[in-house]
């Protein structure tokens, strides 16, 4: 593909709204383009006007365009009908909403395949479970006339990579392909897109915000703000040293996993703000007769937080991070265990017994955008806590401390009028923020805070809840699968896995020293931003085969052994099918504030591979 000269431009009631602003791009066979920037820099509207799906109020200029030989800048629409698919593909960020829910996966890229290449029928069928299993699907006969809701995340993406290959094109434009994934998913998905590229000579236009992805799949980058490219070059020139200041400021501003954490001593300072012990939640109900639908979703946690610290929450999505986090602030009602805070047992209290014990703790969710009234401005949204508490009676004080929080954090008196579609995200972030400090909580559960933000507004963010745990000694429970940012902020750090903890310990322990197998290969799936330790880490990298098991049907013994590489390694040891391994200290004297739940932790350090570790480059363990 080669463009130069590409503009677009939108009607708005306001005049003309120019979202690209004159760019050139090109990318050669067989090789992999990063176009990097925040969120409205124009990455992705410049993908869409090359493929013709921008709306009809978009208009597209071009000084020249070229897409496997065909001219881009005589366009109609039949001419572009006839690109997509056969001369370029396209992996959409969200497969979950670019699939058809009501039509099972196979029918969808049958769909395609009848299109594209006039295959009909059981032939059709046929070339698409050889798709399916070209992306990596086990079980492709079988899945194929799965549902997309039966697919878990990482599978719904390679679904989606099987249907932009069918033809296949010379051209994948592969759209943030890995932002919502597990960085184990994301590693396989990598993985995936690499061997493409080497087996088909594909190129690939990779858009993403994740600089990490960029360091280990992009042989060049471009960068892009406000619809102009400021940068471009090397990925190597780029990530080391970068020329322009926003690149610079990009690249100061993404939590790195190859940089220590706060690492703060532990202060002997009384009680934990929050002790948990033995917490169970369990979904669904027994049955009489047939198969028991019982899930559970937490099982037999234990955690204490002290005052001013904070404790990371770490694991794949379905491990049951937010259950957790709901089930301590009494949202979900767990079936099992007790919860303390500051001595006070909160669990087993009915809603009128819980409301006015609240004020100690508070929690932020994921999204803003849908947590938030659509309705409420923002004065309206602080003020309903402070009025349900009875905090501050008085109309003028009220105004007085909700113009106080938002000054906590970083907003102004002249966002009070505002709603929330009014605000970017950052500073919907901000609002969720305040509204939990409107009670003075003692804890407050982070719930993903930061993880649909760009990298400069999530380094605010996390700066903000630093400086706002340092000020009023708040205990944070932060809840995320983004492991580079947990290490910024965390003091602690647990890992959960299929509803328990699997390793609990101080932050830089658990990043540089980390003694149970998931927990590696969590920390090894994580890119980093360094081309030449990215090279040495994706040779090196644990990847986890498959997704976990159902919570229906969990194997007896250890719930990770059928991904487990380090019970490959030693031979298939019998004690991982017969007994559940304990949270507790590795080896005779071991350190008891870092405890694992393997049976084998203290093998487990010598088989892992050196460098794929955060600081593993120094001990040789091989």
């Amino acid at each position: 593909m080669s463009v130069a000269g590409l503009k677009v431009s939108f009607a708005t009631s306001d005049g003309i709204f120019t979202a690209v602003k004159g760019i050139d791009l090109d990318v050669k066979a067989g090789e992999v383009v990063a176009v990097v920037g925040e969120s409205g820099s124009g990455k992705t509207v410049s993908a869409l006007s090359i493929l013709g799906l921008l709306p009809k109020q978009a208009r597209i200029e071009m000084e020249h365009g070229e897409l496997a030989g065909e001219d881009l800048t005589v366009r109609t629409e039949a001419s572009m009908r006839r690109l997509r698919g056969s001369k370029v593909g396209m992996i959409f960020q969200d497969p979950l909403s670019s699939l058809n829910p009501v039509q099972r996966v196979g029918k969808q890229i049958v769909e395609a395949i009848e299109l594209q290449t006039g295959l009909r029928g059981g032939a059709a069928k046929k070339r698409g479970i050889e798709l399916l299993q070209q992306v990596g699907i086990p079980d492709a006969a079988n899945r194929f006339a799965s549902y997309p809701h039966e697919f878990s995340g990482g599978m719904r993406q390679r679904a989606m990579i099987a249907m932009a290959l069918v033809s296949p094109p010379p051209l994948l434009i592969a759209d943030e392909p890995t932002t919502a994934l597990d960085v184990t998913v994301q590693a396989q998905i990598l993985e995936l897109l690499r061997e493409l590229r080497d087996e088909l000579d594909m190129g690939v236009m990779l858009i993403t915000h994740d600089l990490g992805v960029v360091a280990g799949l992009a042989d060049r980058v471009v960068v892009m703000n406000r619809g102009d490219v400021v940068e471009r070059g090397s990925t190597a020139e780029i990530l080391g040293n970068p020329q322009e200041e926003y690149t610079s400021r990009l690249l100061d501003a993404v939590p790195r996993l190859d940089r220590p954490g706060r690492n703060r001593p532990l202060s002997a300072s009384g009680e934990p703000v929050l002790s948990v012990d033995g917490l169970e939640v369990v979904f669904g109900q027994k049955r009489r007769f047939g198969k028991s639908s019982l899930v559970s979703a937490v099982n037999g946690v234990d955690l204490d937080l002290p005052p001013g610290r904070t404790l990371g929450l770490v694991g794949e999505s379905g491990c049951g991070k937010t259950t957790l986090g709901r089930a301590i602030i009494q949202l979900n009602r767990p079936t099992e265990g007790t919860v303390e805070i500051y001595g006070d047992e909160i669990s087993g209290l009915s809603d009128a017994e819980l409301r006015p014990l609240r004020r100690k703790f508070q929690i932020f969710f994921q999204d803003p955008q849908s947590s938030l009234n659509p309705r409420f401005t923002i004065e309206r949204t602080l003020a309903e806590p402070l009025e349900i508490h009875k905090l501050v009676p008085d109309g003028a004080k009220r105004r007085e401390r909700i113009i106080e929080l938002l000054e906590l954090v970083g907003l102004g008196p002249e966002h009070l009028t505002r709603r929330p579609h009014e605000l970017s995200g950052g500073q919907r972030q901000r609002v969720g923020i305040a509204r939990a400090l409107a009670v003075e909580p003692k804890i407050v559960v982070l719930d993903e805070a930061v993880s649909a933000l760009d990298v400069s507004v999530q380094a605010e963010i996390l700066t903000l809840l630093e400086r706002l745990q340092d000020e009023l000694g708040i205990a944070y429970l932060f809840i995320a699968h983004d492991l580079a940012v947990v290490r910024q902020i965390s003091d602690e750090v647990a890992v959960m896995y299929l509803g328990r903890i699997v390793e609990y310990g101080p932050a830089e322990k658990v990043y540089t020293d980390a003694l149970h197998p998931y927990t590696a290969a969590l920390l090894s799936a994580v890119p980093v931003i360094d081309t030449a330790a990215e090279e040495h880490r994706s040779r090196e990298r644990i990847v986890l085969a498959g997704d976990p098991p159902s919570p229906l049907d969990i194997p007896p013994g250890c719930p990770f052994q059928n991904r487990c590489w380090l019970r490959e390694k030693l031979g298939n040891p019998s004690a991982c099918s017969e007994r559940l391994p304990e949270l507790a200290p590795s080896g005779d004297g071991g350190d008891q504030t870092h405890l694992s739940a393997c049976h084998f932790a203290d093998e487990h350090a010598r088989h892992v591979p050196a460098g794929v570790l955060p600081g593993g480059e120094e001990n040789e363990n091989e």
